[in-house]
C-alpha cells in the first residue's frame, strides 16, 4: 500500500482534475501562523485546513486538547473545499508531519482511501524550485459521503479497561521520552504516562525532513506483535498520527488512535499515572 507521494510525482500530476492538495501548516502556540504562511505562499491549487478550526472540535471538560470534531461538520468542510469521495488527496505541512498526519488519519477514519502524505512537505517543494502561489483557489462544492471506520478510533472507556487489565492491547505513547518518563511536562497538568504504555517517539518516524522507509519503520517497531490490537496516543491526539502511519507502513493491521490521548485521560480524576523518574 502506498502512503507517501514524492514531490516530483505531485509536480507531474498537479494539473490533474482529481488531485486535491491540502495545506495543514500549523504552529502550536501560534494558532494563526500556519494560515498566514498559507496566504503568503502555498502549492498551487492547495486548500487550507486549520488544526484547531477544522481538524479539532470544541474543547470541553473531557476529550483532550484537540478533540475530534463532529465528523458531519468535517464532511461539510470537505465538500466546500471541493473534495469528493473520488478525489486523490495529497496533504502537507511544514515538514514535521504532525498536522498533515492528523488530516491523513481523519480521512482514513472518514473512509477515504486515496490520501497521501507529501514526502518532505512544503520545504522540500520549495527547495526543489517548484512553483508556489498566494492565490487562494475556489472550487465547486462536491459531495462527500462519510463511511466511518470505527476500528481506527479508540475511546477512553477502552483505555480505562486496559489500565484495569480488562482489555488486551498494546498501548504506544508517541511523546518525547522526557514527557513519557514524567521528567518534564510543559503542556498538560500532570506528568508521566498511562500505565502499561510503551514509548515510541513519533519524531523517530522521520529523518532529514522525510518519512522513513517501510523497512526502517519495521525496525522501529521490531518485537511488537502484529496480531495484537495497537493503540497510539500522545498529548492531544495530533502527534500520535505519524506513528499510526508508520505502523501501517510497517505492516501492522490493527492500529487505532486514542484521539483524546493523555490530556483526556488525566481529565478524569483518580486515574493512575506511571513515571520513570
Amino acid at each position: 500500500m502506498k502512503f507517501l507521494m514524492e514531490i516530483e510525482e505531485l509536480f507531474e500530476n498537479l494539473d490533474q482534475s482529481e488531485i486535491r492538495v491540502v495545506d495543514c501548516r500549523f504552529t502550536l502556540g501560534h494558532r494563526d501562523q500556519g494560515e498566514s504562511a498559507y496566504r503568503l505562499s502555498h502549492i498551487p491549487g492547495a486548500v487550507y485546513f486549520h488544526l484547531e478550526k477544522d481538524l479539532s472540535g470544541e474543547v470541553k471538560d473531557h476529550g483532550g486538547r484537540h478533540p475530534l470534531p463532529e465528523m458531519r461538520k468535517f464532511a461539510e468542510k470537505l465538500k466546500t473545499a471541493g473534495i469528493g469521495n473520488n478525489d486523490t488527496l495529497v496533504v502537507y505541512d511544514g515538514g514535521d508531519y504532525a498536522f498533515a498526519s492528523r488530516f491523513y488519519w481523519m480521512m482514513k477514519y472518514a473512509g477515504h482511501e486515496k490520501v497521501y502524505l507529501l514526502n518532505g512537505g512544503y520545504h522540500a517543494w520549495v527547495q526543489a524550485g517548484y512553483p508556489v502561489t498566494s492565490a487562494v483557489p475556489q472550487y465547486a462544492a462536491k459531495e462527500f459521503t462519510l463511511d466511518l471506520q470505527e476500528d481506527l478510533l479508540t475511546n477512553y472507556e477502552t483505555i480505562k479497561q486496559f489500565t484495569e487489565k480488562k482489555a488486551e492491547l498494546i498501548l504506544i505513547d508517541s511523546r518525547e521520552e522526557k514527557r513519557f518518563r514524567g521528567e518534564e511536562e510543559k503542556i498538560d497538568k500532570a506528568s508521566g504516562h498511562i500505565p502499561g504504555a510503551i514509548n515510541k517517539v513519533w519524531l523517530d518516524a522521520i529523518a532529514n525532513n522525510r518519512f522513513k522507509s517501510a523497512e526502517e519503520q519495521k525496525d522501529r517497531f521490531r518485537g511488537i506483535d502484529k496480531n495484537q490490537k495497537i493503540v497510539v496516543y500522545c498529548g492531544s491526539g495530533v502527534t500520535a498520527a505519524p506513528n499510526y502511519i508508520a505502523l501501517k507502513m510497517a505492516g501492522y493491521q490493527y492500529v487505532s488512535v486514542y484521539i483524546g490521548s493523555f490530556s483526556d485521560y488525566i481529565s478524569y480524576e483518580g486515574n493512575p499515572i506511571e513515571t520513570d523518574s
